[in-house]
């Protein structure tokens, strides 16, 4: 028996060969839908940017060159993307800004992501008095626009990073504990579920065991629709200053740092305004495909 045969045999011998069955039928899927292997690729040369950054760049991203000669040059063999106002490359911002930007996509689904499944799913299992006050204080985050309420928490953090990251991913959470909810709520009445809770198994471990693993897909694709919000709220709050500070080489402070120049000397903020689009371009396209894959809802 080949691979393949082992592989999408719909009588598994183990409970390995069946999960590897599906993850392979599920690849089988993303692959045949050809925007969806276009928003992986992007999302996979970001990640490898990222990481091979040091070799990329040309230049170092800080320190800028010869004010008198480098300053703000336009895109040339030299300078593929020109320099700055103070000499810099920005091919080498941009390959650096990179790490900001995959540092920031990781961080706030890391720690958005079980907030919400904890509070989606405890809401929706337990019910009662439980869902009305954690569905109310999610109300509350939902009914501020995402940017807005960034500012506010950044506004009372203080500029920086770090409190960019803890502030997007405060007011990310919300839309995840929704759809975790909707998804605990088709499931929570089940006969496996109640089989489950006949054995003696706890609410906690019917959660999490049991529960939260059946919402796990809906929330990923949900998490990777989003990648492309949290970018620009990240280069939102870089474009206010808000964000990482200088010289740190973020995306959205780039362009802020670049508007004065916007006429003449283009370049300087359009270079991570593309950057920016590309990569929100490319996690919807995946973020979609995703969908169609894992969403068992939209399977034909």
């Amino acid at each position: 028996m080949s691979d393949r045969e082992w592989l999408l045999t719909e009588q598994p011998a183990s409970r390995r060969q069946a999960r590897l069955g599906q993850a392979y039928r599920r690849w089988l899927a993303l692959r045949r839908n050809g925007l969806a292997l276009v928003g992986l690729g992007i999302v996979v040369a970001l990640i490898l940017v990222a990481i091979f950054a040091p070799l990329l760049a040309p230049y170092d991203p800080i320190a800028g060159g010869d004010l008198r000669l480098d300053r703000l040059l336009p895109p040339s063999w030299a300078h593929p993307f020109g320099t700055d106002d103070l000499a810099r490359d920005i091919f080498s911002r941009v390959i650096y800004g990179s790490r900001l930007t995959l540092m920031v996509v990781i961080l706030v689904a890391l720690i958005a992501t079980p907030i919400g499944l904890l509070v989606g799913t405890t809401a929706g299992y337990l019910g009662g008095w439980v869902d009305v006050v954690l569905m109310r204080i999610t109300d509350i985050f939902l009914a501020f626009p995402r940017l807005v309420l960034a500012l506010a928490f950044v506004a009372a953090l203080g500029p920086g990073i770090e409190n960019a990251i803890l502030a997007i991913a405060v007011t990310s959470w919300p839309p995840y504990a929704r759809l975790a909810r909707a998804e605990t709520l088709t499931v929570r009445d089940s006969d496996f579920i109640s089989a489950i809770r006949l054995q003696g198994a706890s609410s906690a471990r019917i959660l999490w065991g049991h529960v939260t693993p059946l919402c796990l897909s809906s929330v990923i694709v949900r998490v990777t629709l989003d990648m492309a919000g949290i970018i620009l709220t990240a280069a939102g709050l870089g474009f206010l200053g808000l964000g990482a500070q200088p010289p740190l080489p973020e995306w959205g402070a780039m362009i802020a740092g670049g508007r004065r120049f916007i006429i003449d000397q283009w370049w300087v903020s359009t270079m991570p305004g593309v950057a920016i689009f590309v990569v929100s371009l490319g996690f919807n396209l995946l973020g979609d495909g995703l969908r169609d894959v894992l969403d068992p809802k939209a399977r034909k």
